[in-house]
């Protein structure tokens, strides 16, 4: 594809976004999102063409400019749209689907010094609200909502919203999630969720609680027949 048309496709993403988008002439000067997108596609070319020391120089004047950092190995998928733009992070090992939004304060990062694939795959129509952090080799699925602030350290499934610190899937498919499973030797950045095993903890306890009285219940009926027979 294109330069112009890239260009042209991405204007009409904000048109078709952004409530407070005006005409594209306004678009094109003054949204640093797009500036930094339209950067990263010269930065990445020379970074796979082996001039990887002038695209890192040429990625820190963007971020100068426009206050978000974009690794120029990362590899960004059509009509992104970088919202407010502001302190936005892609780290190096980043892959991004189409159709995704980022807002300001988004962080797509790593966990520590791993190698290799270190950074999230995010797949198509993904919305990461403003300040969340998702990080570590996971991959978020297609059509994903996260919350602002939240903090994403395990693979989530695609038609999901997340929320939390950690993140927590709270909606798959339309539907409320009270409880979510998964493999927990996959997943190196695990961290511990101090509110999902106190709620455990209570879920459990009201469990064994409601089995108790149960049985009370049972005993008082029974013993109330033996009295009635012993009165009769």
């Amino acid at each position: 594809m294109g330069f112009i048309t890239t260009i042209k496709e991405d204007i009409a993403s904000v048109k078709n976004n952004d409530p407070a988008a005006q005409n594209g002439l306004v678009i094109f000067l003054s949204y640093p999102g797009l500036h930094a997108k339209w950067m990263h596609t010269p930065e990445h070319w020379l970074w796979t063409h082996g001039l990887r020391s002038i695209a890192r120089i040429l990625s820190q004047i963007t971020r100068f400019f426009t206050g978000v950092e974009i690794h120029p190995a990362a590899q960004l998928g059509r009509r992104l749209f970088i919202d407010h733009a502001m302190g936005v992070v892609i780290g190096e090992t980043t892959i991004v689907g189409d159709d995704c939004t980022l807002y300001q304060g988004v962080t797509l990062g790593g966990t520590g010094n791993e190698n290799g694939k270190r950074h999230p795959t995010l797949g198509n129509n993904v919305t990461v609200g403003s300040g969340a952090k998702v990080l570590g080799n996971i991959t978020i699925g297609d059509n994903v909502r996260i919350g602002g602030n939240s903090v994403v350290v395990k693979d989530v499934p695609s038609d999901s919203t997340v929320v939390g610190v950690p993140g927590r899937v709270v909606r798959r498919n339309g539907c409320r999630v009270m409880a979510e499973n998964f493999d927990a030797k996959k997943h190196r950045e695990s961290l511990p969720d101090p509110v999902q095993e106190a709620s455990i903890m209570n879920r459990e306890g009201i469990a064994e609680n409601a089995r108790r009285i149960c049985e009370l219940e049972q005993q008082v009926a029974e013993l109330t027949d033996l009295v009635r027979k012993l009165t009769a």
